[in-house]
């Protein structure tokens, strides 16, 4: 795996994640009451046997939990491993 990148930038994460196939989720069932999406993820519908856990969501709705969380992206730049992570 190459190195990993930490980002925060939305286009950087958007366009990462549209060229490998990847889209904008939550996990399903762990919507918050008070308010908050879900745990968010970068699902990968072509490359997962696991797809009715994730429900597709707006880069919006991703972008606005993405930064009240005041979340990163780790990712690897030419492959598709990622992880959100805190941004300090």
């Amino acid at each position: 795996m190459a190195e990993s990148r930490k980002s925060t930038n939305h286009d950087e994460i958007k366009k990462w994640a549209e060229d490998h196939g990847g889209v904008p989720s939550i996990i399903k069932g762990t919507e918050n009451d008070g308010g908050g999406e879900g745990l968010l993820r970068i699902h990968f519908p072509e490359k997962s046997n696991d797809n009715d856990t994730f429900e597709e969501v707006s880069w919006d709705e991703f972008f606005k939990e993405f930064e009240s969380s005041k979340l990163a992206l780790l990712h690897d730049p030419n492959g598709v491993f990622n992880k959100l992570v805190s941004r300090d």
